[in-house]
């Protein structure tokens, strides 16, 4: 869909003081920039952190199969239960899934784990038993046979979990998992915090360092059990380079100006903010709560996808984008010729465009412009205008000219539904986009996309207006804070209805 180009104004306003010494604030901001500083030498070695979702998912995977293994002894010993296997995987992961068997404590912690994971076992069995009870005549299941299940089951499952709990708490202790988690506050609440989680494994992101949004002293900092790197506003930078996740706020609530004004800094960052109380275990109205290392706390801002929806998410949009260029690859050969022939140059035009987390990426789309001499301002395309070629006239009416964006799809830089990603020196009613609404950078959070709940909606094209800009930002963020799979289905179904009958892209 075609795009508007975006600036972005950070908005963080606080800025701790830091004496700790020239060189040691030269060393923070070296880590800042390189969020690879503060990555383990096993994701050096494999090249990329992994997921923790994979935990998850492979933990299922030991589960059906212990199951499976289960009804295999049976049937060697002639209590065929196979035609109720299915139905037990569906009821086991079901209850499972329900009861925290798959949570990130219970993939870590062995007290957590075996509880959840042999109740869950336990009301599989029993709804077996009532199922064949109350359909006898159309289920058969020997009460030896489902004894022995259950027996045999319970062993093959607690075995793959003590397994499984082993092998995941391996590859943290290496650091192989994506996340990294920050501290803000170094008082005495902060280090026993932080000294906690050091020593807890029910945390599956390890601790970067403090940070502090008033001065800290070096002798403060040194005693400190990590690294200190500096103030809010540096934090919010480790944010935009990737190097952090999540945030943890230790700070004592009678401070509530204070813990307001960090929030606020980090508000437009994709991160999830957790408050640490200091009132005991009530929460208040409108605030959900959250376990992480057997500690509860206030969720005060959060990411807009779990790790569950954004692993959906990319699977999506990987085979979906993978399928598309290849359908679509003798059609782009096509374009690639009748750019040529048209008006020779480069057949692919890459622009720069702020993605995720207001990381710079180079959009890739078929050309649709003369070639020009020497840099020029970027100034959105207006009705009729001369720098279109007749080829690219044709492209930009029916979106053909965003199909190279497929490429940025599969290699993770956008995703097929999302808020449009802009060049940052793009203006609504001559006012840059980030200073025309000061929650613009809010749609960073999530990948940009292809095309998006907006352009769908006919906020599409040019953006001249700053009204034009709110309108289009409005639905950009109805999106963000809405997702699912099947509104991300209806939004590439009402695309394609979309892109031929609508004519406000020139």
């Amino acid at each position: 869909m075609a795009d508007a180009a975006v600036g972005y104004a950070e908005p963080v306003e606080l800025r701790a003081v830091d004496p700790v010494g020239s060189a040691d604030v030269a060393a923070a901001d070296a880590r800042m920039i390189a969020p690879a500083a503060v990555s383990s030498p096993a994701v050096a070695r494999l090249g990329r952190a992994l997921p923790f979702q994979l935990v998850a998912v492979a933990t299922w995977l030991v589960d059906l199969t212990a199951i499976m293994l289960a009804a295999l002894v049976c049937d060697a010993w002639r209590l065929p239960l196979w035609g109720v296997v299915p139905v037990a995987i569906a009821c086991h992961s079901g209850i499972a899934q329900a009861t925290g068997g798959y949570d990130t404590d219970a993939l870590l912690l062995v007290r957590r784990a075996l509880p959840r994971v042999l109740n869950a076992w336990v009301a599989t069995v029993l709804a077996l038993a009532t199922l064949g009870h109350a359909f006898d005549a159309q289920i058969a299941l020997p009460w030896r046979g489902l004894v022995l299940w259950f027996a045999t089951g319970s062993i093959a499952i607690v075995a793959g979990r003590m397994f499984g709990l082993q092998v995941a708490r391996q590859l943290k202790r290496a650091g192989l998992f994506q996340g990294r988690a920050a501290v803000v506050g170094t008082g005495r609440q902060g280090v026993a915090f932080a000294d906690h989680l050091t020593r807890s494994d029910g945390l599956a992101m390890p601790l970067v360092g403090f940070f502090d949004d008033r001065p800290v002293t070096a002798d403060v900092a040194a005693g400190l059990p990590l690294p200190y790197l500096g103030g809010v506003a540096d934090l919010v930078r480790m944010i935009r380079a990737g190097a952090i996740d999540r945030v943890f706020l230790t700070m004592p609530w009678a401070d509530e100006t204070r813990i307001d004004a960090i929030v606020r800094a980090l508000s437009a960052t994709p991160v999830d903010i957790l408050l640490l109380p200091d009132r005991g275990p009530l929460v208040p109205a409108g605030r959900s709560a959250t376990a992480q290392a057997r500690l509860r706390f206030l969720t005060v801002g959060e990411r807009p996808l779990t790790p569950g929806q954004r692993f959906q998410k990319a699977v999506m949009d990987r085979t979906l984008a993978l399928v598309a260029l290849i359908l679509c690859a003798p059609l782009m050969l096509a374009v690639a010729v009748a750019i040529r022939l048209d008006s020779g140059g480069p057949v692919l035009f890459r622009q720069l465009r702020e993605g995720l987390n207001c990381r710079p990426f180079h959009i890739l789309k078929f050309r649709t412009m003369y070639v020009q001499a020497g840099a020029a301002p970027i100034v959105q395309a207006g009705r009729r205008d001369p720098r279109v070629t007749r080829v690219g006239g044709f492209l930009r009416r029916t979106s053909l000219d965003e199909l190279p964006q497929l490429i940025n799809v599969l290699i993770g830089q956008m995703s097929l539904v999302g808020p449009r990603p802009h060049a940052p020196a793009t203006r609504a009613g001559g006012v840059p986009f980030g200073e025309v609404v000061a929650t613009y950078a809010d749609r960073h959070k999530v990948k940009p996309g292809l095309t998006g709940w907006a352009q769908v909606c006919g906020w599409r094209g040019e953006t001249a207006t700053t009204d034009q800009l709110i309108r289009r930002l409005e639905h950009d963020m109805h999106y963000v804070n809405n997702w699912s799979i099947w509104f991300d289905v209806y939004i590439l179904a009402r695309t394609a209805l979309t892109v031929l009958g609508q004519r406000s892209a020139y």
